[in-house]
């Protein structure tokens, strides 16, 4: 019984000697502190079920129990075991202690159910926030969400075309701003791109947010160590903004194929790379096709082949049937030599229709005359270059009223 005796007074050390009182004088504990150890009187004991716990504790008190009186009790306690007589010679002072202080001591206060009514003044202060969609066609559910799509539409990115390429979506929406896409942006700028063109940039070409960084400065040290200077790189960046993301292998064979394939020396290679960056970019059969089609359909020689890109190198990548077209139209039914179509090759990236309507409407008048080595010659770069104005004025000799007039009757 007295180990019973310990665990209660260490259970409720805080017990005021008043209570310990009461309770020895019962039967039931002069009982079992009698049957325990004769003349024993425990520390504490438990309280009823109708008293609490006091807000301020007093230092406990030894108090007697029965009949047992003071010399006999001292008797006993020299019979005690030392420890039991200096707890009991040296009782311990408390520090006083408030109810709320106890109860945060004995367990945490517990969290407030999600069933728990509340007031309407709390309800209204509730604020839920929208939902993020798992699952979009657009990126522009998820603007309000991300940092990143928030301050990539301040630089001018243009979200709805770029959701339309394969899973740039995605990328946009796994890319930290500060860590993934500033560092590219700096990059981009050290090129030689303005701030305002970094938006439609990255609209053409996100992907290159995903790049590694050493990779793309290694691209554009080869593009450097091949004479291209800054504004040239930084005009070719931004014509082409799929340049950077090709290796430095494919850019060193696209700028080799067009040398040796059109005869071209390395200062007509990089002009003409500088003037048309996605032949670096494309693909090459379209090239190859047309440059089969002029020297075979059209009967171009290979120098002339060789002006008529150098001049004009969208004549590479123009559509084989439109090219058809037009060599027939001006060949064949507006009578213009090889040697003559070689000289203005910029007629081939004419509407077929405009040239059409000026060369009848110069028939109609009678001056549709393309030899220059005849009186009233007209070039063909003065056919399909100035505006209906000054062609009407200066080449038909006539007015604008008449030419539309005569469209009219077409």
């Amino acid at each position: 019984m007295a180990l019973w005796a310990r665990q209660v007074s260490r259970w409720f050390p805080l017990l005021p000697a008043a209570h310990v009182a009461g309770f020895a004088g019962r039967p039931w504990a002069r009982s079992t502190t009698a049957q325990a150890r004769p003349g024993f009187a425990p520390l504490a004991l438990l309280p009823s079920s109708y008293e609490v716990f006091p807000w301020r504790v007093q230092t406990c008190r030894h108090v007697s129990v029965g009949s047992c009186s003071s010399s006999d009790c001292a008797k006993d306690d020299s019979k005690l075991p030392s420890p039991v007589k200096q707890e009991q010679a040296k009782p311990e002072t408390l520090p006083d202690l408030n109810a709320k202080i106890l109860y945060e001591d004995w367990d945490d206060i517990p969290p407030s159910s999600a069933l728990a009514q509340i007031s309407e003044e709390e309800a209204v202060q509730i604020i839920a926030e929208p939902l993020l969609p798992l699952q979009s066609s657009t990126l522009r559910d998820y603007v309000d969400h991300s940092e990143t799509l928030a301050k990539l539409v301040h630089l001018g990115v243009d979200l709805s075309q770029v959701e339309r390429r394969p899973k740039a979506g995605q990328l946009l929406l796994t890319l930290d701003f500060e860590k993934d896409i500033r560092k590219i942006l700096l990059f981009l700028k050290d090129v030689g791109l303005e701030d305002s063109q970094l938006g439609p940039f990255l609209t053409k070409n996100p992907y290159i947010l995903a790049e590694d960084l050493e990779a793309l400065e290694t691209r554009v040290a080869y593009l450097k160590s091949k004479k291209f200077g800054e504004a040239e790189i930084a005009q070719m960046v931004s014509r082409a903004p799929y340049l950077l993301l090709f290796s430095v292998e494919r850019l060193d064979n696209r700028l080799a194929f067009f040398k040796n394939e059109l005869g071209f020396s390395v200062k007509k290679t990089k002009d003409l790379v500088i003037r048309l960056p996605r032949l670096l970019t494309g693909k090459l059969e379209p090239v190859k096709e047309n440059l089969q089609v002029c020297q075979i359909e059209l009967g171009f020689q290979r120098n002339e082949i060789r002006e008529i890109v150098f001049k004009t190198p969208k004549i590479l990548t123009a559509s084989k049937k439109r090219l058809r077209q037009t060599f027939d139209y001006l060949h064949n039914i507006m009578g213009i030599p090889h040697h003559m179509l070689t000289r203005f090759p910029q007629v081939f990236n004419s509407k077929l229709l405009r040239i059409k309507e000026r060369h009848m409407f110069l028939r109609f008048l009678g001056r549709a005359q393309y030899d220059p080595a005849q009186p009233s010659y007209i070039s063909l770069d003065q056919l399909v270059s100035l505006p209906d104005e000054v062609f009407c004025t200066q080449i038909a000799k006539t007015s604008i009223q008449d030419f539309e007039k005569f469209l009219k009757t077409l």
